[in-house]
């Protein structure tokens, strides 16, 4: 019997708990169906007698305290919400208990904006996760030592799981219901709760919004310039310059400001925009090109598809409204 404790935490998203809830217990239900005994010992767990959520709307009791659980096959960490550093803070109670519990053997999984608890804690320095997309410089800025790629569904490292935003736990789910079980199950589970079991790329739904929180004006202000200059021909040395600085210099102070080079920084804001003429407009793909900087059709069809895991034409036919 492999023992699931998802975590009772302050600032936790109901919805969350409730899903990780219903598909262990499902798959019970699948095993039992099947002839099986059940797999999963599902357990809700916390530091705490009690928890309310969502400014007191509910009120959640755990079916034990971490101080009489001696031992979990399975630590889940729901997301949460609010700001983030506030919410891990008022949960920063359960990082010694998260680290004990690991070193013990514990797999454990962050869902969605939970990572930054499982950061917290210490657990995935130098190793990789993911989280919701638009929370990614938020975590980038706290947390340096972690590997985010944030463009993931699912991460999966050394018994740390992590998803991406929103409805991505539920592929994570799914995934450690895979592992616990078998492909089989995993697809029945998938067609139970109508998901999508092969989703592995969050990219195509990121909005990219350049790290500004830091206190590098001139590197600010160069961040402004490109966004507003885009669909000009500009170079990493000509933005150096316009700040009065060498371009090895310029490009080291970007970089460590906003975590990512100058070039991808460029072809991140023309991207962007690119996106949104496919979402909204009516012109053709070649003009579109033109309009965001680009003159080299493959040139752009490559980069557009690093970034969003989709074609130009596939991402016109999925989004365009």
């Amino acid at each position: 019997m492999k023992k699931v404790a998802i975590l009772l935490v302050r600032n936790a998203k109901p919805a969350a708990i409730a899903d990780t809830q219903s598909v262990f217990t499902m798959v019970n239900q699948f095993l039992k169906q099947a002839g099986h005994p059940p797999l999963f010992e599902v357990q809700l767990v916390s530091l705490w007698e009690e928890i309310k959520l969502n400014n007191g709307l509910y009120t959640l009791r755990p079916d034990i305290l971490t101080k009489n659980l001696a031992h979990a096959d399975l630590i889940i960490i729901p997301s949460m919400t609010g700001d983030m550093m506030t919410a891990t803070h008022l949960n920063k109670s359960y990082a010694s208990w998260l680290i004990e519990q690991y070193k013990c053997g514990s797999e454990i999984a962050s869902l969605c904006v939970g990572s930054f608890l499982l950061a917290f804690s210490g657990l995935l320095k130098n190793r990789q996760c993911t989280t919701h997309w638009s929370y990614a410089n938020e975590f980038r800025s706290y947390y340096p030592s972690v590997n985010l790629a944030e463009e993931k569904i699912i991460t999966d490292e050394n018994g740390l799981y992590t998803s991406g935003g929103g409805n991505a736990y539920w592929n994570l789910l799914l995934y450690l219901v895979e592992k616990y079980t078998d492909r089989q199950m995993a697809i029945l589970a998938a067609k139970y709760f109508v998901i999508d079991i092969d989703r592995h790329n969050q990219s195509p739904f990121v909005v990219f919004s350049g790290l500004k929180d830091h206190d590098d004006d001139p590197i600010k202000n160069a961040q402004l310039y490109i966004e507003d200059n885009f669909r000009e021909k500009i170079t990493v040395e000509q933005i150096a310059v316009s700040c009065n600085m060498t371009r090895r210099t310029f490009e080291r102070r970007f970089k460590k400001a906003t975590y990512i080079t100058v070039a991808e920084y460029i072809q991140r804001v023309k991207i962007e925009a690119a996106k949104k003429l496919l979402e909204f407009g009516r012109k053709s793909i070649q003009d579109i090109m033109l309009d965001v900087g680009y003159s080299d059709t493959q040139a752009f069809r490559t980069v557009f598809k690093r970034i969003t895991n989709m074609t130009p034409v596939e991402y016109r036919s999925k989004y365009n409204v």
